[in-house]
């Protein structure tokens, strides 16, 4: 069984297109069609909008392997109940975990490396609760099990990972779409902040290039972005529900920077600016190859579901 860096490794050496099994491979789309690689599922029943938005793309048969260990990233990082928009939806994470389960994983993690405290934010999020009644292993991310690890980065160098990241065969980023008070909103990107230690305030020297450093390293399997509800004021921690909008809306692609590009469009006049092109950490992640800022360019299947 490869792991997942060296799985990386061998993509980008352009071999592993043959070592994938059969049973791995996305069907063809009918002919003159492009095959779905973002899609956009709205819906009242979050679990069905995932369920849904991951088939679009190909189902997570595509994205799982049987025997996988599979780290699950939500945004766990604050005290705060779901209905205030500050951590993922734990609806959507549980629907996550179900169907990597269903995919034939052998073990999913569930963890983050939380601003509030680790216990009250796990609890109080409803993330804990709904990840182990899925089947998830949901650890606190103590400091021990952090290794000091070359990220290569333009920016990050040597830098605390979490051990179980870098063992893991997979890594699923389940974000939530969010106003941020430091970068104006925070999605896919920056919900990768959460596998690393250290003093993550250095990051924010340099933020935009400091999240796309660790795009580049973790490169997420799948991102599916968690938009039931949003916080559109007053991020991360929001605290007042004249802040949240609900939107009932999931979005899935194996493209983050897709995801983020679209993500940005979701809060209406909330910021002066509504393309992607005026979000420096999308244009820098674009450049250096890691996706592309044309979301609903070729590929783009958007869904509403009946009530």
């Amino acid at each position: 069984m490869l792991n997942r860096r060296t799985f990386i490794r061998i993509l980008a050496g352009g071999a592993a297109a043959s070592m994938l099994p059969l049973d791995n491979l996305r069907a063809f789309p009918f002919p003159g069609e492009d095959p779905c690689t973002f899609s956009v599922v709205k819906g009242s029943d979050s679990a069905a909008a995932v369920r849904k938005a991951v088939e679009l793309i190909g189902g997570m048969n595509s994205f799982v392997s049987k025997g996988d260990i599979v780290f699950v990233k939500p945004n766990i990082s604050w005290d705060r109940p779901p209905v205030q928009a500050a951590t993922t939806n734990p609806a959507v994470v549980e629907t996550v975990i179900t169907m990597v389960l269903e995919a034939g994983a052998k073990r999913v993690i569930v963890a983050d490396n939380t601003c509030n405290d680790a216990r009250r934010s796990y609890t109080n999020s409803g993330i804990k609760t709904a990840a182990e009644n899925a089947g998830a292993d949901v650890p606190f991310m103590e400091k021990r099990k952090f290794a000091k690890t070359d990220l290569g980065g333009e920016i990050l160098k040597m830098w605390d990972v979490y051990r179980e990241v870098l063992e893991a065969d997979k890594i699923i980023n389940i974000p939530i779409a969010k106003h941020h008070g430091l970068s104006q909103v925070t999605l896919s990107m920056k919900n990768l902040m959460g596998l690393v230690g250290g003093n993550r305030s250095m990051m924010h020297q340099k933020l935009p290039e400091s999240v796309v450093d660790l795009a580049a390293f973790f490169r997420p399997t799948l991102t599916i972005l968690d938009a039931v509800r949003i916080l559109t004021a007053n991020g991360p921690q929001g605290g007042t529900l004249k802040d949240v909008r609900r939107l009932d809306t999931i979005a899935a692609s194996t493209d983050l920077v897709r995801i983020d590009a679209f993500g940005i469009t979701l809060f209406g006049d909330a910021f002066p600016s509504s393309d992607p092109a005026d979000f420096r950490h999308i244009g820098l992640a674009a450049e250096r190859g890691l996706g592309s800022a044309d979301f609903a360019g070729a590929g783009f299947r958007k869904v509403t579901l009946e009530s």
